[in-house]
């Protein structure tokens, strides 16, 4: 006897999550306009918004910054930014106030639970509701979550739009408070909370959800399963600590917030810097390290190496395409890079992890070669002149002579096993056939073998 087999349920189509999740930040940015024009009044929120949007621009831009090397595409970042100005910051006021009224009616005593609330319920509350997001993009778009940088970046533009919202709140509640005093401009509220929250702390809270983007994204790049489960809640808990050291800052004394700043917040904001220049250095040299296998394959010319491990060589391509091609041809280079990189990366996650971790290596691979040749025609040249004028090439190559590999042949054509490099035709082996965690290494005379690219040893 046979026992019948219960139909597997199928997952929910991307379209449809992504209408659930439209929905959900539609709903949650209806209920948190009104719940903070409530609180602050018409004026107090209108005055709220427009001091708190003065800090968004260049946090975004900074954050950006880290992620050129491998950008995520911008409806990724705007949903974490959404969730955070939206979702989270509803779960965090509701929770944060439910908790607090708990508290007050179980001591009798409003002041400490205040005080209770922000040190104790409002760093696990606010730090899971904006982990949320992280987790989501983790879970469906695994493919645009490669490393720590990937983690920074989402963490950065979530907490971006937590902070948002949240300065509303604070600077509308402070306006309508010396409305009521009277207060001149200098001696007012609102000028010392503009001071704390938007000159003097815009990164409070990108630090805190940082640490658990570092989580994240060290659990993508781990080939071990406890790992990736214990290091995103590692990144929260330090996250929720650092948050409650921050929070309680004024429970040291009269002093205890510039302490608290400046012998904790401002080392961790260099360390956090350091870290992310570190992290984006060495994103490019995987890129040059990884590419420089495919132009040994004949996929790439020697010169679009260095030049797609710069980002100034890749702005510099993309505005040469511009000038000679228009804009539809500065896009085309803008995705041949983007393709590129996300070649390189992705390579270089099958080489660390195994064919475990990234099954899907040869499908993902033949389909990023397919659209780097479509695309090549327009993108090689402008990537080989930019790497000229931008001096990235060593003295042995000259990309005006032609290739000494034979001519690379489309996705469809290739000879390689489902694990290896595309390499050319099966009558002029010229590379030897490499797995993603085995470096190709070219299998004719020395003559052949690509030079020692800059971009492996300094990247610009």
């Amino acid at each position: 006897m046979f026992r019948a087999l219960r139909p597997v349920p199928a997952r929910p189509s991307g379209t449809v999550r992504t209408c659930v999740l439209l929905v959900l930040l539609a709903g949650t940015g209806i209920a948190i306009l009104e719940l903070v024009r409530e609180q602050t009044g018409t004026p107090g929120f209108f005055v709220g918004l427009g001091l708190a949007l003065l800090p968004v621009a260049p946090l975004m831009a900074a954050f950006r910054w880290l992620g050129r090397a491998a950008p995520a595409p911008w409806s990724q970042l705007l949903f974490c930014f959404a969730w955070g100005a939206c979702t989270a910051a509803l779960i965090a006021i509701l929770a944060n106030n439910f908790a607090t009224q708990w508290i007050a009616a179980a001591t009798a005593d409003p002041s400490e639970a205040d005080q209770l609330g922000s040190v104790a319920i409002a760093p696990v509350v606010e730090e899971s509701a904006k982990a949320a997001a992280l987790l989501l993009v983790f879970m469906f778009r695994r493919r645009h979550f490669t490393g720590p940088a990937d983690g920074f970046v989402v963490a950065g533009f979530t907490a971006i739009g937590f902070a948002f919202t949240e300065n509303i709140l604070y600077l509308g509640n402070a306006f309508v408070q010396d409305l009521a005093d009277g207060t001149g401009v200098l001696d007012s509220v609102t000028a010392a909370t503009f001071f704390v929250r938007i000159v003097l702390s815009p990164f409070a809270h990108p630090l805190f959800t940082v640490l658990t983007g570092l989580g994240f994204g060290a659990a993508a790049v781990s080939a071990r399963r406890t790992r990736r489960i214990f290091l995103p809640l590692l990144g929260l808990a330090l996250a929720m600590g650092m948050h409650a050291l921050w929070n309680g800052s004024s429970r040291f004394g009269d002093h205890g917030f510039y302490v608290v700043y400046s012998c904790v917040m401002v080392p961790l904001f260099g360390l956090l810097v350091w870290l992310a220049v570190r992290i984006r250095r060495g994103r490019l040299r995987a890129v040059a390290g990884e590419l420089a296998l495919y132009a040994a394959a004949g996929w790439l010319a020697p010169a679009e190496v260095p030049a797609l491990a710069s980002m100034p060589a890749r702005s510099l391509a993309r505005s040469l395409a511009r000038r000679s091609g228009g804009r539809a041809a500065g896009r085309a280079v803008a995705r041949y890079e983007a393709d590129a990189v996300a070649l390189a990366l992705l390579r270089n996650r099958a080489r660390r992890g195994g064919l475990l971790r990234e099954a899907d290596f040869a499908g993902r691979e033949r389909e990023l070669l397919d659209r780097l040749w479509r695309r090549r025609a327009t993108a090689g040249p402008a990537l080989a002149r930019a790497a000229v004028m931008e001096e990235l090439l060593p003295p042995c190559v000259n990309p005006s002579e032609p290739m000494r590999l034979s001519e690379p042949i489309r996705p469809s054509e290739s000879a390689a096993g489902p694990a290896g490099l595309p390499g050319p035709r099966r009558q002029e082996p010229s590379v030897r056939r490499s797995g993603p965690w085995t470096p190709a290494t070219p299998a004719g005379p020395s003559s052949i073998r690509p030079c020692v690219l800059p971009g492996a040893d300094g990247v610009r």
